[in-house]
């Protein structure tokens, strides 16, 4: 497997450079995509799943956005630590009736030396909102 720079031991630039890359990877909703940041055996909690290797988040991610459409994504940095790093994020999306959601959430990263993620802590909580109530559309513009 190729390396996926940045790579630990994270500094606060590359930490935040490895978060943002992240940011920028779930926005294009595109599961397999995403699903390369990931070691083949990368070990997930997400809410309430259990999910273990790429071809199970690739799966996992597929249903996630056929459910949460139009999702919109903001991460940030809230710490790091050698191979570590802590994030916290929020997300917009509206279901198939029309209803709007606010996800908040922590996650907790684990990398491998080649900086691909070997383990995601995930916990997340939702609130309804209406649709006047949005405050993330689309992609961060640089």
């Amino acid at each position: 497997m190729s390396p996926r720079p940045p790579l630990p031991p994270f500094t606060l630039e590359t930490a935040r450079a490895k978060v943002q890359a992240a940011e920028d990877a779930w926005n294009t909703r595109d599961p397999e995509r995403v699903a390369l940041a990931y070691t083949p055996d990368s070990v997930w909690r997400n809410r309430d799943r259990f999910l273990r290797g790429r071809d199970e988040i690739v799966a996992f991610l597929r249903g996630k956005w056929a459910r949460e459409l139009d999702y919109a994504l903001r991460k940030e940095l809230w710490t790091y630590h050698d191979d570590r790093i802590a994030v916290h994020f929020q997300y917009e999306c509206h279901d198939e009736s029309g209803q709007w959601w606010r996800s908040y959430g922590n996650e907790l990263w684990e990398f491998d030396a080649d900086g691909l993620m070997a383990r995601r802590e995930a916990s997340i909580n939702d609130v309804p909102i209406a649709e006047s109530e949005r405050t993330i559309f689309g992609p961060r513009e640089r």
